[in-house]
């Protein structure tokens, strides 16, 4: 049957598909809306599947926190090259997913991916939008974090970001000073304190077979490993490490310079690149 320019744009309208793509399935669904829509979007479940090894390390990390500043929220959305991260539609997608997030809260990642936009699914969307550049699309993170106040952070790139808690309403700026460290220096822990147990095991042995290999005595093998641990804490914790404005101030310092009662309660941090 004839496929009218008309009809192309109509579905096109309704499946965001590309017109070439849209053509083909209105042929082989011989003008039937509806079938040419699942047609589409079974194409974009087949293109899934095809890629589905591949990396998504382009795309979108977005930052959201409620209007109260108590809640904040991490989105990323990945896709396989750097053109199609850029492209408009893709942002808005990736914006429109987070903008959900943040309004629904929802618990996981799974739950995210059955929440609607419109009629169609975050699920459905992204499956879509990978038939659509024939590229691989992936909700690769979804994470909520709570406190008395929140600030987020989002790196240049768009790539990268973090969201910080805290027991109490502080300084905006200096709220977004200390998400900033958390994206720039990828700390393991807030402090010491909640370090998990297999990394402080972990650095214990690391420190322990160093001073071995070095040729030291068997009875302070111990106690040069705990001062390793010391050092990896000072490099690796949050509040130990040097503050990224001010190296010979540590985090903690900065703080309390601040507001002396504020308490970090814990961060969340995604990056496409990790």
């Amino acid at each position: 049957m004839e496929i009218k320019a008309a009809d192309v744009a109509k579905l096109r309208k309704m499946t965001g598909a590309g017109m070439m793509d849209c053509k083909n399935a209105l042929v082989e669904a011989n003008g039937d809306y509806d079938r040419a829509q699942e047609i589409i979007r079974e194409k974009g479940k087949l293109v899934a599947a095809k890629r589905a090894d591949r990396e998504t390390v382009e795309g979108s990390v977005i930052v959201k926190i409620t209007a109260d500043n108590r809640t904040g929220i991490i989105v990323g959305l990945g896709c396989e090259t750097d053109f199609v991260s850029k492209n408009q539609e893709f942002k808005d997608i990736a914006n429109s997913i987070a903008e959900l997030a943040i309004d629904k809260l929802p618990a996981d990642t799974e739950v995210l991916k059955t929440l609607t936009i419109g009629d169609e699914t975050v699920d459905s969307i992204i499956t879509r939008q990978t038939g659509k550049t024939g590229e691989k699309h992936q909700l690769c993170y979804y994470a909520q974090i709570k406190g008395e106040y929140v600030a987020g952070y989002i790196h240049m790139t768009g790539k990268l970001a973090s969201v910080v808690a805290f027991s109490k309403i502080f300084d905006a700026e200096a709220a977004k000073e200390i998400a900033m460290q958390v994206a720039a220096m990828n700390p393991v822990s807030v402090s010491e304190h909640d370090c998990p147990a297999e990394i402080k095991e972990r650095e214990l042995k690391i420190g322990r077979e160093k001073a071995i290999l070095e040729g030291k005595p068997e009875n302070i093998l111990d106690l040069i490993a705990q001062g390793y641990l010391n050092k990896f804490y000072k490099e690796s914790t949050l509040l130990n490490q040097a503050f990224i404005k001010e190296a010979k101030q540590s985090v903690a310092d900065y703080i309390k310079s601040v507001d002396p009662e504020v308490k970090v309660l814990g961060f969340i941090r995604f990056s496409l690149s990790d």
